[in-house]
């Protein structure tokens, strides 16, 4: 007894070649709309600038020099900050590296009043990937910073904040999302 190969009509391969690419195609589409979504986001925080394409990598001789703002990413140190709240300021460049794991950078001038440091400090507190120092010489009382990211603020109790942390600690720029913190 032998087995015959059963023959399908050449009209039912195309049918399901068809199919198959229809449903490869949707999924791409719905993927894609999904990314744009998610990063189009940003234009709901108010003063949330956005710097494009930071370079990445390790330069662990690497010192960047302090400026009127914090980095908002590039190269960095190959060990990280650990998450935290700081007292004193840390190393930019073990920051980036943070950055790039998803946390958020809050920053803060040291001569920011006592009871707005404490109101940071509160926000912090026990948070995930989320990082708290003093920058000497930065521009605004408070700077949010997230990879590619970066919020200034006046007061500690600016509604933005909060915003800001839910939206990109984690978020959608976030290169190595959920490594080490």
């Amino acid at each position: 007894m032998t087995k015959e190969k059963e023959i399908k009509p050449a009209h039912e391969d195309m049918t399901r070649k068809r199919l198959i690419w229809l449903t490869i195609s949707l999924t791409l589409i719905v993927a894609s709309l999904m990314v744009i979504f998610a990063i189009n986001k940003t234009g709901n925080i108010d003063g949330v600038v956005i710097y494009d394409q930071q370079a990445r990598g390790h330069d662990d001789a690497l010192h960047i020099e302090q400026s009127d703002l914090p980095p908002v990413g590039g190269t960095h140190h190959s060990q990280w900050q650990t998450c935290g709240i700081y007292s004193e300021p840390v190393d930019a460049a073990r920051a980036v590296h943070t950055l790039e794991h998803g946390a958020v950078w809050i920053t803060y001038d040291p001569g920011l009043p006592a009871a707005q440091i404490a109101d940071l400090q509160a926000l912090a507190a026990g948070q995930d990937f989320l990082l708290l120092s003093p920058y000497p010489g930065q521009r605004s009382p408070i700077v949010l910073t997230a990879w590619g990211v970066q919020l200034e603020v006046q007061e500690s109790d600016d509604g933005r904040i909060p915003a800001f942390i839910s939206r990109y600690r984690l978020g959608p720029t976030t290169p190595e999302r959920g490594a080490a913190c």
